[in-house]
């Protein structure tokens, strides 16, 4: 039988910044090209997040209001995969994070609730973002109808047109959604097209502000609550350590948020998985970069494809960006973290596996951390290691049921 087990949930959130190997480049500002102030953020985001980004401090307190929201569903459950170290046959120790079980059945509140917060402090009635898959425009329509806001969110074409019950999820809390780019209907979208169309849409209302679920320094901030209870359920299972932290990564939050906790130890391994046919960190350039494609955003150290960049429309739409978070690439340039590409059809293969496992279905984004975990757990049974495998399970496949039909039936793209 499965074992699982809880813990406090933390009451601060960890900022990796000052325990990064090497110091951060800053952000430049996108039409002077130099070191971004404070100030210069101040159209778009809360003083409350702009402090964020840059915060000297490893520990940030998280707001009682936030907590109060977070506890509908932290802490969140460290699961033991046993019956999928059975089936494979491995002697290592498989766990994951089961993120599945928030409202918005993924890791994205974990942000969206912090970000509403801040924003509605400061006396912002609306805000507008993008969002790939669905899962950040579900997890920010769900944080702002807590507050009592306005939310626009403005979806991926190809994924508007491919998760309709996303959409529908978005707008029972209140959310309104559009397909992006709104300027040219024949596009299939991408998330730096729609960055740009959330972005354009806030910069011309005083009440409204722009939310990002991924990327920025303060997001994956947010989402270190993940690897900070994950480390004291380990304990509580038994586990010093994992041998290895893994968790797919488009923009970098859900990574970030399980991985960063974990960070100074350096026994640790941290594994960055991919799309292959979006393979920013394995075949990207570390350069300065707009984090959107009409380049209104500023420019950030990453990772890149560069902004022009078009995705093929694979279902995993939330790893679909040319970019990567500043902190992750950092980490990843510096060697502290590893990065693998997979195809399509490889991860679709570890989900279906792992569904029928354990008995859960995972989002097509979430199918790339199961595929690095397996190999994993496939490579340890070849040496005879009990190594200890900690992977993210970010977010459940219900709303994504037309691309396992894709894959039952042949006709998913091995892109």
């Amino acid at each position: 039988m499965n074992r699982f087990h809880l813990s406090e949930m933390p009451d601060a959130w960890y900022n990796a910044i000052p325990e990064l190997p090497e110091p951060m480049q800053p952000p430049l500002h996108p039409g002077t090209r130099e070191p971004l102030g404070p100030d210069d953020l101040t159209p778009l985001f809360p003083m409350g997040l702009i402090m964020q980004e840059a915060s000297p401090d490893v520990w940030i307190s998280i707001p009682g209001e936030v907590i109060d929201i977070l506890r509908m569903w932290r802490p969140t459950p460290l699961v033991r995969a046993e019956r999928l170290e059975r089936m494979l046959g491995t002697p290592a120790r498989i766990y994951f994070k089961d993120e599945s079980v928030s409202p918005a059945g993924s890791h994205k509140p974990n942000t969206a609730v912090p970000q509403a917060f801040y924003n509605q402090q400061e006396g912002i009635k609306r805000l507008t973002t993008e969002t790939g898959a669905g899962q950040w425009g579900t997890a920010l329509s769900f944080a702002t109808a807590q507050f009592d806001m306005e939310c626009k969110v403005y979806m991926v074409r190809s994924s508007y047109e491919q998760k309709p019950y996303r959409r529908i999820l978005m707008e029972t809390w209140g959310g309104e959604v559009v397909p992006s780019p709104v300027a040219d209907p024949s596009s299939p979208g991408s998330l730096g097209l729609a960055i740009s169309d959330a972005v354009a849409d806030a910069a011309q209302r005083e009440d409204t502000h722009y939310a990002l679920g991924s990327v920025l320094n303060h997001v994956l901030l947010h989402q270190t609550v993940i690897g900070l209870e994950a480390r004291d359920q380990l304990k509580l299972a038994g586990e010093d350590r994992p041998d290895v932290v893994i968790a797919p990564c488009g923009g970098g939050s859900n990574l970030g948020g399980i991985a960063l906790p974990f960070m100074t130890d350096a026994d640790v391994r941290l594994v960055a998985v991919e799309p292959a046919s979006c393979p920013t960190l394995t075949e990207g350039t570390f350069e300065y970069d707009f984090g959107d494609t009409a380049g209104m955003t500023p420019l950030l150290p990453m990772y890149t494809l560069g902004k022009d960049f078009m995705p093929p429309t694979i279902h995993a739409g939330g790893l679909r960006y040319h970019g990567d978070s500043p902190i992750i690439s950092a980490l990843v340039k510096a060697g502290r973290m590893e990065a693998v590409a997979y195809p399509q059809g490889k991860t679709f293969e570890a989900a279906v596996m792992f569904a029928n496992a354990e008995g859960r279905i995972p989002a097509p984004e979430c199918g790339h951390g199961i595929r690095a975990a397996i190999d994993e757990a496939l490579a340890a049974k070849e040496t005879g290691e009990e190594k200890v495998i900690l992977f993210n399970y970010c977010g459940h496949g219900f709303l994504d049921l037309a691309a396992y039909d894709d894959y039952n039936n042949g006709r998913l793209i091995d892109g």
